[in-house]
C-alpha cells in the first residue's frame, strides 16, 4: 500500500520533469527519511519545479523563499509584535511554518540569514524572542543553489551542508527528453494542473513505515566502515561525521521500503552513498587543484570496503 502511493508520487511529479526519475527517486527517499535536500544545478533545468510538484503531490502546505542579499532571518523564523490592545507581544509566523519549504538560490544571501535555517533543520522549531514554536509536521527544507556562479555569493559552511541528508543534481535533458518537454508543454505547463495523489497523513505514515526497514549488524558494520574510511583518506580533510553515518543508514532504509523489501541489502548503501555523504566531505587543497570531485572518492570507497 505504501509502495503504490510513493510510485503514485514519482509518476505524478514525472508530469512536470521529464527523463529524471532517479533523481525524482531520491528526493522522494529523502522526504521520507525526514531529510533536507539541496538541490545544485544550473538554472532552468527544473529545481524549483521538482519541489513544487513533489509539495502539490502529497497535497502538503508549500512556501517558496527567494533568497536574496537584503532578506532577513525574521523573514524566514517569524517575528514578535507588540499588540497595544491586548498588551502582550504576538507571534507573527514566518517562511518556516509549512510542511515544505523551498529556499532558493540559498548561497545569495548572507551567512546570518543562512543559519536562521540551522535550528530549524536539525529540531524541527525555531525559537523567536525566547519562545520557542514547533513547526508543522512532516517538515523538509529544500535548498537550490547554482553551481557556477560565484559573485555576490556566499558559499554554505560546513555545519550548514551537514544538515542537508543529500545533494541532487538534475542535469540537461537528452535530446529526445527535452523534445517531448516541448509537446508536454506547448499548450500549458501541467505543474498549474497537477492533482494530489497523497496527503500528508499517508506520508506521515510512510516515514514510520522506514524506521521498520531491518537493518542486519553485517550492513551496520559495512555502513560505519564506509564512513569511517572517508575521514582517512589522503585526499580528505574533513570526512563524514557521526551524522552522516546516521543518513546513509536512514537512506538505506528508505530505498529497501521502495522497492518493496523489509530489510537493507548492500546495494542499497552502495546506491545511496554518493548522495548522500559527497557535499560532507570537503577535499585537500592539491585534490581540488586537480579537480578532483567528491562523488569519485565515494565511488572509490565503495570499490574498496569489503561488503
Amino acid at each position: 500500500m505504501i509502495n503504490e502511493m510513493l510510485q503514485k508520487v514519482v509518476a505524478n511529479v514525472e508530469k512536470v520533469i521529464i527523463g529524471k526519475r532517479d533523481a525524482i527517486e531520491m528526493a522522494l527517499c529523502s522526504v521520507l527519511c525526514q531529510g533536507h535536500v539541496l538541490i545544485e544545478d544550473m538554472p532552468g533545468v527544473g529545481k524549483t519545479s521538482l519541489v513544487s510538484a513533489m509539495a502539490k503531490s502529497f497535497d502538503a502546505s508549500f512556501r517558496r523563499v527567494q533568497f536574496t542579499p537584503d532578506i532577513l532571518p525574521s523573514d524566514i523564523t517569524g517575528f514578535s509584535m507588540y499588540n497595544q490592545k491586548t498588551g502582550e507581544f504576538e507571534y507573527y509566523q514566518g517562511a518556516v511554518m509549512s510542511n515544505i519549504i523551498l529556499a532558493d538560490e540559498i548561497n545569495r544571501t548572507s551567512p546570518k540569514t543562512q543559519s536562521s535555517l540551522l535550528e530549524v533543520m536539525e529540531e524541527n522549531q525555531v525559537t523567536v524572542d525566547g519562545k520557542t514554536y514547533t513547526v508543522p509536521r512532516p517538515f523538509i527544507v529544500f535548498a537550490t543553489q547554482n553551481p557556477i556562479e560565484y559573485l555576490g555569493t556566499y558559499p554554505l559552511p560546513e555545519a550548514q551542508l551537514d544538515r542537508f541528508f543529500m545533494r541532487l543534481s538534475l542535469g540537461y535533458p537528452d535530446a529526445s527528453q527535452e523534445s517531448a518537454m516541448l509537446n508536454r508543454f506547448k499548450e500549458q505547463n501541467p505543474l498549474k494542473y497537477l492533482e494530489p495523489v497523497a496527503n500528508t497523513d499517508e506520508l506521515l505514515k510512510a516515514q514510520e513505515a522506514v524506521n521498520n526497514i531491518h537493518v542486519d549488524e553485517q550492513i551496520n558494520k559495512y555502513i560505519v566502515n564506509i564512513v569511517r574510511t572517508t575521514r582517512g583518506h589522503h585526499e580528505v580533510a574533513l570526512g563524514g561525521s557521526p551524522r552522516a553515518t546516521l543518513c546513509l543508514f536512514k537512506a538505506a532504509q528508505a530505498w529497501a521500503l521502495y522497492n518493496l523489501r523489509d530489510f537493507v541489502i548492500p546495494d542499497d548503501v552502495m546506491k545511496m552513498a554518493v548522495p548522500v555523504l559527497e557535499h560532507r566531505l570537503v577535499l585537500k587543497q592539491e585534490a581540488r587543484l586537480r579537480r578532483t570531485q567528491a562523488s569519485e572518492i565515494v565511488e572509490g570507497i565503495l570499490k574498496t570496503v569489503k561488503v
